[in-house]
């Protein structure tokens, strides 16, 4: 039934779209390409989504499927506004006609050629910048570089560098090369420590298999540390038995071992120079909503001095909303990921930043500070769903500790 629906409300507001392009040109061979585009890509929709899938994320191809159709949609969905705009108008003009001339029968005007041209013009805006949210923007990597200071920061970590990664999601990967070049970026930070804060994967472990070879490359002069997100645990997956679920965990955790990561599970490392220490802190996933809270700071935390400068790996933003910023325990800095600023935005420094997704976390990309404790949630290495990004470019976070009242050390 849901099929069904969709595909008449689909058909509905297509056939509306296509008058906009008969308006506008009188070449059948465009009004062919329009038609043949929409069914052609409806069709691929429901083939894709009707198989079979190994987990309920979708694989590369249900989310190429699902991108175009978001792209058509899209341009669909600007051009019918329009048109009822002008039918209203076209209506109250044959009503306004026949009521007020000596005319007995309702005339409708014709349609407006630059009021179509109009609503295509708006259209392509996000027709457009979907499909090169899809062909460029999933891979357009930003380096982006913070400098926080604290008072109590440890002399021998001023200037302390930090790589932050997160949201891999090999499992959408389509581009090697694109991936080596990702990869080859982040090494260029020549940064201290590299922390990847959680979901290596979509559903299940072997999505990494063809790129643990490229993620092994990664280098930083104290290690490559990690903690698990929500995707990581196969909770999206229908397993045929527990074992097999827990297999595909223990699969996980080797993986990170191969690519020379330290996976915290609710423990904790400790970053030591010149006889001075950082604490750095792993939790497994916590979020709200119904996620997995299978993070336990607690835990993660014991041992640690409770006045010592802590860095605190949390996948979810929403831990540090819901439990991490007002405890008594300073977490001086948390990374989180997550988000991926819902991979579409709008974005100028200085002027605007803006995503649907800050309707559902009030913390969503970038640093935020609150009592003199920070948060960094990275928009993400990878993608998923949708096969793109629109404004909000993959990152690479690039963070700086300073000593407040001290210059940087060499």
């Amino acid at each position: 039934m849901r099929w069904i629906i969709f595909t008449i409300f689909y058909v509905v507001i297509g056939f509306y779209a296509f008058q906009a392009v008969k308006t506008i040109t009188k070449n059948k061979w465009i009004r062919f390409i329009f038609i043949a585009a929409s069914l052609l890509i409806v069709g691929n929709f429901i083939y894709q989504f009707v198989q079979a899938s190994e987990g309920r994320v979708l694989t590369p191809a249900k989310s190429y499927a699902f991108g175009f159709l978001l792209t058509f949609l899209a341009l669909k969905l600007v051009i019918v506004p329009v048109l009822v705009g002008e039918d209203v108008f076209r209506f109250l003009s044959g009503l306004y006609t026949k009521f007020s001339t000596s005319k007995n029968s309702f005339y409708l005007p014709s349609r407006r050629k630059f009021v179509s041209q109009i609503a295509m013009g708006l259209a392509a805006i996000p027709f457009t910048s979907l499909l090169y949210g899809m062909y460029k923007g999933k891979y357009n990597y930003k380096v982006l570089q913070y400098a926080l200071e604290f008072d109590d920061l440890p002399d021998a970590f001023d200037g302390y560098q930090i790589t932050q990664i997160s949201d891999i999601h090999s499992g959408s990967f389509d581009d090697a090369e694109k991936i080596k070049y990702g990869i080859d970026l982040i090494n260029q930070q020549r940064s201290d420590v590299i922390l990847f804060t959680g979901d290596l994967v979509n559903n299940k472990a072997n999505e990494m298999d063809p790129w643990i070879d490229a993620f092994s490359k990664l280098e930083a002069k104290d290690g490559k540390f990690s903690v698990l997100g929500n995707h990581d645990y196969g909770d999206y997956v229908d397993w045929e038995s527990d074992e097999a679920k827990v297999q595909n965990m223990e699969k996980l955790k080797t993986v990170h071992q191969q690519i020379g990561f330290d996976l915290l599970l609710n423990n904790h490392r400790k970053l030591t120079r010149n006889g001075e220490e950082i604490a750095l802190i792993g939790v497994e996933n916590w979020g709200v909503g119904g996620f997995k809270k299978a993070g336990d700071l607690k835990m993660a935390s014991a041992g640690v001095d409770k006045q010592g400068f802590k860095i605190l790996l949390s996948h979810d933003p929403s831990h540090w909303e819901t439990e991490v910023k007002g405890h008594e325990d300073h977490y001086h800095l948390t990374l989180s990921g997550h988000t991926h600023g819902m991979q579409f935005g709008i974005e100028i420094p200085g002027w605007i930043k803006w995503s649907p997704v800050k309707w559902r976390y009030k913390y969503w990309a970038g640093i935020y500070e609150e009592a003199g404790r920070f948060i960094n949630v990275n928009r993400g290495f990878g993608f998923l769903a949708y096969p793109g990004r629109v404004g909000i470019w993959p990152e690479i976070s690039v963070i700086t500790l300073k000593k407040r009242g001290q210059e940087r050390h060499s």
